[in-house]
């Protein structure tokens, strides 16, 4: 086997071992009953989490391009395993959780762009480029995998033995997620350090994105419907609640919403068939969770609630993996992680603004909450400009 197709196998183990957090299952519940924090201060250390990785996505895809992505991936694994640590220090305070997200913010960074760059420069090497989108699902569904598993196994911990130490497991993960990173291997691209300074790079891939017209579509379908499908990841579980539906099977539900990414994101060919094009599929992904959200908001059964969140997850976050795979034909290589964490940026800005906004709507109103986020959806699928012309596979 080559370098290069080991590169991919790796990488697959790598993102399941990044999914594997055990406090996903339980991580409302964690925030307001161990940690005693408000739902509102949640959206506080979510807003200053994508602040801070704003700030932190163009340097660290430099240095992903600079440094190569072998470098980036092994910090990733340092620094999200320290965060964890710092999280789960006994009697936390607001500002514990503050400190914690910087270091997870820090790792985050150095992950988005370089995971998808060593993927794509890889396929490159071997010629294989039109296999992404099929990479591309494959690769992210493993992170939903770990997620599947690591998930219910959390919320059972933590109703056994406690919050604390169903989060602090997640540290084990990410230490074998470190062992894994060592052994991949740089691909070649034209860029060298001989040839272009570390600024000279980040200037480079800013403008790349600047005065791409088609990126810039994309991007925008991407991270406007992705930024308002991810509330459904943090309110879910306030509407579990709500229903009383019991915390041990808290982590199942979050289980099923991966699920429903996962058969997406290992099926967009066959889906892009059965819409009948590529751009129809953009379309009903969007406008089936922006209906979802509706209904939801108007719902007190528990069974039609789970349903409706799958669904959420499914279609309006499986999304963000297909736009990834038909931007990455428009960028050149040597730009790639800079111009791919300058589209990062901009979405964690959107979600920096947003993430206060909807916790003050929730604390107010979990239901108008579904309706509004579900509205907004809706009309920002409705006003896209993609073309099947930007749909390049």
């Amino acid at each position: 086997m080559s370098p290069y197709k080991k590169n991919i196998k790796l990488m697959y183990i790598f993102q399941f071992l990044v999914g594997m957090q055990f406090y996903a299952g339980f991580m409302i519940p964690f925030y307001l009953d161990w940690g005693k924090l408000s739902f509102a201060q949640v959206t506080y250390l979510q807003s200053f989490y994508v602040f801070a990785v704003f700030i932190l996505e163009i340097p660290t895809g430099t240095i992903s391009d600079y440094f190569g992505r072998k470098t980036s991936l092994i910090f990733t694994a340092l620094t999200i395993s320290i965060g964890y640590i710092i999280y789960c220090a006994p009697n936390p305070t607001f500002y514990t959780f503050l400190l914690a997200e910087f270091a997870f913010a820090i790792g985050f960074s150095l992950l988005s762009g370089a995971d998808q760059a060593l993927i794509y420069d890889s396929l490159k090497q071997e010629k294989n480029e039109k296999e992404s989108k099929k990479i591309f699902g494959k690769f992210n569904s493993f992170k939903l995998i770990g997620l599947m598993i690591a998930a219910p196994l959390g919320s059972a911990i933590a109703s056994k033995i406690g919050f604390r130490y169903a989060a602090l497991l997640t540290i084990i993960p990410f230490f074998f997620a470190f062992l894994i990173a060592c052994f991949f291997t740089e691909p070649k691209t034209k860029f060298t350090k001989e040839k272009a300074l570390f600024f000279k790079t980040l200037k480079s891939g800013i403008h790349y994105f600047a005065t791409h017209k088609a990126l810039k579509i994309l991007a925008f379908d991407m991270i406007s419907i992705n930024t308002l499908a991810i509330f459904i990841i943090w309110t879910h579980q306030l509407i579990l609640k709500q229903l009383n539906f019991p915390l041990i099977y808290f982590g199942f539900v979050f289980t099923l919403l991966m699920g429903s990414q996962t058969l997406l994101l290992h099926n967009f060919e066959k889906l892009e068939k059965i819409f009948k094009s590529k751009k129809n599929y953009l379309l009903w992904s969007a406008i089936i969770p922006g209906i979802s959200f509706l209904i939801l908001g108007l719902n007190n059964n528990i069974t039609l609630a789970i349903i409706l969140i799958s669904l959420i997850a499914g279609f309006g976050l499986s999304r963000r993996t297909l736009l990834q795979s038909y931007m990455n034909k428009h960028i050149d290589s040597h730009n790639r992680s800079t111009v791919l964490s300058s589209i990062s940026m901009l979405q964690n800005l959107a979600k920096g603004i947003f993430y206060p906004l909807v916790g003050l709507l929730a604390t107010w109103s979990v239901n108008y909450t579904m309706i509004i986020l579900g509205l907004l959806t809706i009309i920002f699928a409705l006003f896209s400009r993609v073309t099947e012309e930007h749909l390049i596979d």
